[in-house]
């Protein structure tokens, strides 16, 4: 019963992240609430069960999978700038390829953003955050928490092709093709005034989820 709570968190997680998006509830819910409000009230929910998932993965028991070292600290902190450079590069950004794209129809391959280094930036961000945090949490609770996260993150993109393939049709293969077309600096430069507010952000949220670890999660990320 000590695994328990964080048995049923997992059982939440992934039916939070799969029932709504399959038929028959993702074309109900998109007429309730619309595209933009689907995509909120589903980025909500993950969030919300994520938060639970985390909580019951620190109230598991402790099992001991591989030791500690101070580099790990460091090497969490390094990862998670980037983390937040591409989150805040991507988030309400058209993206046509991937989940969560506002504006999709807006989307112009000939500027592709952040698009033009990865069709699913969000997907390479929770790999990259959760295979740093895996590292450095060797408990066992915390190594299936962030192994899931991870593994999750690696074939999550094989799965959204194929779905949105599926949905766009030829289209998917023209405009993949034009972004790859684009030079690879396309992706920050040059660099507009959004650009440079959102990596302003990106920072912002770094320092910030620094200052707040030690308050929510209850561990210094400082060595």
């Amino acid at each position: 019963m000590e695994w328990f709570g964080f048995a049923l968190a997992f059982v939440g997680f992934f039916l939070g992240h799969s029932v709504p998006v399959r038929p028959p509830f993702r074309p109900i819910l998109v007429r309730m609430l619309g595209p933009a409000g689907f995509g909120a009230a589903y980025s909500a929910l993950s969030v919300a069960i994520l938060a639970w998932l985390i909580m019951e993965a620190q109230r598991a028991p402790f099992v001991l999978v591989w030791h500690w070292a101070p580099w790990q600290n460091h090497f969490v902190l390094a990862t998670m700038l980037p983390v937040c450079l591409i989150v805040a590069l991507s988030v309400g950004r058209p993206n046509p390829f991937s989940f969560g794209g506002a504006r999709n129809a807006a989307f112009d391959p000939a500027r592709p953003g952040i698009v033009r280094l990865a069709r699913h930036p969000l997907l390479v961000a929770l790999a990259l955050w959760s295979g740093a945090h895996l590292v450095a949490n060797g408990d066992l609770a915390h190594v299936l928490l962030f192994g899931t996260f991870f593994t999750f993150a690696l074939f999550g993109s094989r799965h959204v092709d194929r779905r949105k393939r599926r949905e766009m049709g030829q289209r998917w293969d023209l405009l993949r093709e034009k972004v790859l077309a684009r030079p690879l600096g396309d992706a920050l430069f040059p660099p507009s005034r959004e650009t440079v507010l959102r990596i302003a952000s990106g920072v912002a949220i770094y320092v910030i989820l620094i200052a707040l670890h030690p308050i929510v999660i209850g561990v210094d990320p400082i060595p």
